[in-house]
């Protein structure tokens, strides 16, 4: 099986260039990413490419998270811990569950 390489960018200041490596910064589907960016998620046509900035992807994530905690996840990500945050939250907010 070959081994896919997943573009990240090296750091916030890079220009996310293209479908692909804007799903891996957000861990999400190519088809869930282009749905966002259907509904408002900040995203250019740079010619022929899409391109994104992490730094405004970041801002969006918060505005449309409404205040809940919310964190990209990369490999090195303790996902266990993010459970453990969200599940956590939840608790002390239960109407966010309900809305």
């Amino acid at each position: 099986m070959a081994r896919v390489k997943r573009p990240v960018a090296k750091a916030e200041s890079d220009l996310l260039q293209g479908w692909p490596a804007i799903a891996a910064f957000l861990g999400q589907p190519i088809s869930v990413v282009q749905r966002w960016a259907k509904s408002g998620m900040p995203v250019a046509h740079e010619s022929r490419r899409i391109v994104a900035k992490p730094q405004e992807l970041n801002v969006w994530l918060g505005r449309e998270a409404a205040g809940e905690p919310v964190q990209t996840a990369h490999p090195s990500t303790d996902l266990g811990s993010e459970l453990k945050l969200g599940l956590s939250y939840m608790r002390k907010h239960p109407r966010a569950v309900s809305a």
